[in-house]
Parts: C-alpha cells; sequence; structure tokens
C-alpha cells in the first residue's frame, strides 16, 4: 500500500512539474508564435489591402476587448494620418471557417479592401476566393455598414465560379465585419489618435 502511494505522490509531482513547465514555455513564446503568424498568415493579406500606407500595419496594431474577445485592428497611416484599421471576421465556407480581413476608412466608412486570411476550401474552386484578385475587388468602395450578400441571393457581389459556398462565406464574414466596427467605432477612433504622426 506504501509504494502505490509513493508512486502516485511522484506521478503527481511530475505531472504537476511538467504542466508547469509546459505552461512556463508557452508563455514565453505566444509574442512569438502570434509575431509569426501575423507576418506569414494575416500579413500579406494585410499588406495588401493596406497598401500605400506610410508605416507598417503588422506592427502598428492593438487590442480592443469586445465582451470575452480580444480583437486586433491594424492601422494604417495615409498622407500622414491614422485613417484606416483592419481587422479578422470570420463566415461558415464549404469546408470551413474563413478568415478575412477587412480593411476601412474611418473618415468614410468605406471599405479599402479585403483579403481572406485563412481557409479550409478545395483548391482551385473555393481557394479562388483568396487569389482572385477581381473577386476581392468587388468591395472597394463599398459602406462598411452595407449587408453583403451573393447575387444569386439579391446581393451585390459576384461569387467565384464554382464557389457558391465559398462567396457566402466572405460575405458573412464581412458582414460580421461591419458589425464589429459599427459597435467598436468609437474605441477605434481614440486608439488612433495615439498613432497620430
Amino acid at each position: 500500500m506504501r509504494e502505490m502511494i509513493k508512486m502516485v505522490v511522484v506521478l503527481t509531482l511530475l505531472c504537476t512539474f511538467s504542466g508547469g513547465l509546459l505552461a512556463a514555455i508557452r508563455g514565453g513564446t505566444k509574442e512569438k508564435i502570434e509575431y509569426q503568424q501575423l507576418k506569414f498568415v494575416k500579413g500579406p493579406a494585410i499588406k495588401a489591402i493596406l497598401e500605400g500606407a506610410s508605416n507598417d500595419p503588422i506592427v502598428d496594431r492593438f487590442k480592443i476587448k469586445d465582451g470575452k474577445i480580444e480583437r486586433s485592428f491594424f492601422v494604417g497611416v495615409f498622407d500622414g494620418k491614422a485613417s484606416a484599421v483592419a481587422l479578422e471576421s470570420f463566415g461558415k465556407g464549404f469546408s470551413g471557417d474563413i478568415g478575412l480581413m477587412v480593411a476601412v476608412n474611418l473618415e468614410d466608412d468605406n471599405i479599402i479592401g479585403v483579403g481572406v486570411t485563412t481557409h479550409s476550401e478545395t483548391p482551385g474552386v473555393g481557394s479562388r476566393a483568396k487569389t482572385d484578385p477581381g473577386f476581392a475587388a468587388q468591395f472597394k468602395g463599398l459602406s462598411i455598414k452595407d449587408t453583403f450578400k451573393v447575387k444569386t441571393d439579391g446581393g451585390q457581389v459576384d461569387a467565384v465560379s464554382g464557389a457558391t459556398v465559398t462567396s457566402r462565406g466572405v460575405t458573412v464574414a464581412a458582414t460580421e465585419a461591419g458589425k464589429i466596427y459599427k459597435k467598436l467605432k468609437p474605441q477605434i477612433a481614440e486608439k488612433l489618435k495615439e498613432f497620430a504622426k
């Protein structure tokens, strides 16, 4: 019986030590992992939709608490003014969630650009929502306050050929980004003052 208790105590100590070590490693690498994800996964979309910004939007970013969710915003400085932000939202595609980065001009609430960040859509079909510049260009200049739908659903966006479900996912993500933006615009505007040049 004593041997069994001794073994349980030793295993408990080993598990506690291992758990603490893993938590410390995760905490120590969290920022590096987040930066790598920003640079290689979300970064290309952020830089593409905020093209022409005089700053680095990946570096110039802030977070705002939205209920239990902490949302990231990426700042675009144009003509010496921090007048644009990009934020990510999600919609349901054919094979899973689609991440969409949406850049908005705070002065007129119009979309500067959109870019798909993450997806698990069919290569060569749904994946074209990320690679087809004509699809993304349809959102440019539209008001972020609009509800977006594909034309087959009575909306304003031409679906990617053969990928209507994926296209719907992108429009849902754009609409969701608009809801987030409208809800948090006062805090966004306040945070942008910190980036004034």
